[in-house]
């Protein structure tokens, strides 16, 4: 079970999730400090480690639409977040899938901030109002290797056990 700690609407661009001023940081390890720049208040409390690692943003359709900047997938990764939403933007979704970044798409999902989630394999419970909400699986390839934590180590535990 994790807490809601950010409702994003529809159509959040990676703009938003990570501000084009800051491209000229693109490491993994610098990036989480500009995620949801903008939002003050939001950013503050990543910075101040008072958001834990496994929380859960909620997002609308279209989650991370815009540029095919992979920093924003980085930005979020870098606090272990987990997205909620309705629907990824395309390229997001592939970036997220690449860097294994664990995001959940619910076409029905209804939560605040500060709802406990329960995450499942073909549903979110809310547990303070008690809803369910299908999940559309990811596919079986794309979910290993999200949970291989991306694309390079996936690749590397492949060649690695061919190799035997």
């Amino acid at each position: 079970m994790a807490t809601v700690v950010l409702k994003a609407g529809d159509d959040v661009s990676t703009d938003v999730i990570y501000p084009g001023r800051f491209m000229a940081t693109v490491l993994p390890s610098e990036t989480p400090q500009y995620a949801f720049a903008d939002n003050r208040e939001f950013n503050f409390r990543l910075k101040a480690n008072q958001i834990s690692a496994g929380s859960i943003i909620v997002g609308g359709m279209n989650f991370g639409c815009g540029s095919s900047r992979e920093q924003a997938v980085s930005t979020l990764k870098g606090y272990d977040l987990v997205i909620v939403a309705k629907s990824f933007a395309r390229i997001f979704m592939q970036n997220g899938v690449n860097l294994g970044l664990q995001m959940v798409v619910c076409p029905d999902i209804e939560a605040s901030e500060g709802d406990d989630l329960e995450l499942a394999s073909l549903e979110v419970l809310n547990k303070k109002n008690g809803k369910r909400f299908r999940v559309l699986p990811m596919s079986e390839s794309r979910q290993a290797i999200i949970d291989a934590q991306g694309l390079i180590p996936f690749t590397r535990k492949r060649l690695l056990e061919s190799s035997r």
